[in-house]
C-alpha cells in the first residue's frame, strides 16, 4: 500500500475539498482523485461520498482514516529517527515542561544541551498542561514532562511515571514565621499563599489534611504556572510558596529561603510523568532527554 495514498486521504479529510487538498499537497485535482480511487480499489470499498459540493467519509473511510493517521505518523517518525541516526546526534528536541519540572529542569537542560549536544535544536515550551497536551497531539511537541495528576488518561497518550517529589510550604528567611518550630494553618493563612494551579486530587489531599480553609481555590492568592516566578516573589515578600520543595532548593541551600514546619505536616507528593503519543516512534535523541529527566527530576 502506498503511504502517499493515505496522506492524500488525510489531506482530503482535513480540507473537505479535492481542490483545496490538491493545492495544499502540490498535486493536481485529477491526480488526487486517482489516488483516492486507487486506495478504494485496494481496500475494496468506497472511502468518500461526493454529495454535491461536500466530500464525506463513508463508514469504511472513517475506519481507514484512523489507521492511516497512525501509519503516516509512524512512517514520519521512522524517517526522522533514521535521519537523526545518520546525523550522529543532530536533530531536535521539542519538549513541554509543566510548572514543577520547568523550575527544576529548564535551565539545567538548556545548559547541558548547549555544552554536550550543541548541534541539537532544543525547544522548551511552557504553559498549561491542557495546552501542552494539545500541542503534543498536533505533533508540535515530542514529549511532555508534567504532573501526572493533571493529565486525563486517553488511548492516544503513553504515560510513563518518572518520580515523585515532596510538597511543602516555603518562605524567605527573614519571614516572621521562618524561625517558628510549629505553625498552624490559621497562622499560615495570615499571609499570601503562592502556588501553581493544582489538580483536583491534590486539592482534595490538602483539604482532607487541613480542612475546608485549605481549599486551594480560596486559599491561594497568587497563582502562576511559572514556579520560578512564584519563588522569586516569595523571596522578596511575605508570601508563602506552596509546591514542590525541590523547586526552592537553590534558595534553601543559600539560606535565602526556608521550609516552614507546618503542624500537621503536609505529607503530599507531586507525581511527575513522561508523556508521549501512543505508538509513535521515538527519535534516538529523545532517549537522551528521557535519561536526563530521570536523573535530574529528584528531591
Amino acid at each position: 500500500m502506498n503511504i502517499k495514498h493515505l496522506e492524500h486521504l488525510i489531506g482530503l479529510t482535513e480540507t473537505g475539498s479535492f481542490s483545496r487538498a490538491a493545492e495544499k499537497m502540490f498535486i493536481t485535482q485529477s491526480a488526487l482523485s486517482r489516488s483516492i480511487q486507487n486506495l478504494e480499489e485496494e481496500l475494496g470499498g468506497k472511502l468518500v461520498d461526493r454529495i454535491g459540493k461536500r466530500n464525506l467519509l463513508t463508514p469504511l473511510g472513517e475506519a481507514v482514516l484512523i489507521k492511516a493517521k497512525q501509519i503516516v505518523q509512524s512512517a514520519t517518525a521512522l524517517q526522522l529517527s533514521a535521519k537523526l541516526f545518520h546525523q550522529g546526534g543532530g536533530g531536535r528536541i521539542r519538549v513541554g515542561l509543566g510548572s514543577g519540572p520547568g523550575a527544576l529542569l529548564m535551565t539545567p537542560l538548556l545548559c547541558h544541551m548547549a555544552t554536550y549536544r550543541p548541534h541539537v535544536q532544543t525547544s522548551i515550551m511552557r504553559g498549561s498542561t491542557e495546552l501542552q497536551l494539545m500541542q503534543l497531539r498536533e505533533r508540535k511537541l515530542d514529549a511532555l514532562v508534567v504532573d501526572v495528576r493533571r493529565v486525563v488518561p486517553a488511548p492516544d497518550l503513553h504515560i510513563e511515571f518518572i518520580s515523585q517529589l515532596r510538597a511543602g510550604f516555603v518562605c524567605r528567611a527573614e519571614h516572621s514565621l521562618a524561625a517558628r518550630r510549629s505553625i498552624t494553618l490559621d497562622e499560615l493563612l495570615a499571609y499570601p499563599i503562592a502556588s501553581t494551579p493544582l489538580s483536583d486530587e491534590v486539592a482534595r489531599i490538602i483539604v482532607e489534611r487541613y480542612g475546608p480553609k485549605a481549599d486551594p481555590k480560596s486559599m491561594t492568592t497568587l497563582e502562576c504556572e511559572d514556579v520560578s516566578s512564584l519563588i522569586d516573589a516569595v523571596s522578596r515578600t511575605d508570601a508563602i510558596f506552596l509546591g514542590i520543595v525541590a523547586a526552592a532548593r537553590a534558595g534553601i541551600q543559600s539560606g535565602k529561603l526556608v521550609e516552614l514546619r507546618i503542624k500537621p505536616a503536609l505529607n503530599a507528593m507531586a507525581q511527575f510523568a513522561y508523556v508521549t503519543l501512543t505508538g509513535s516512534t521515538e527519535a534516538p535523541i529523545m532517549q537522551y532527554l528521557r535519561k536526563f529527566v530521570s536523573e535530574h527530576l529528584v528531591d
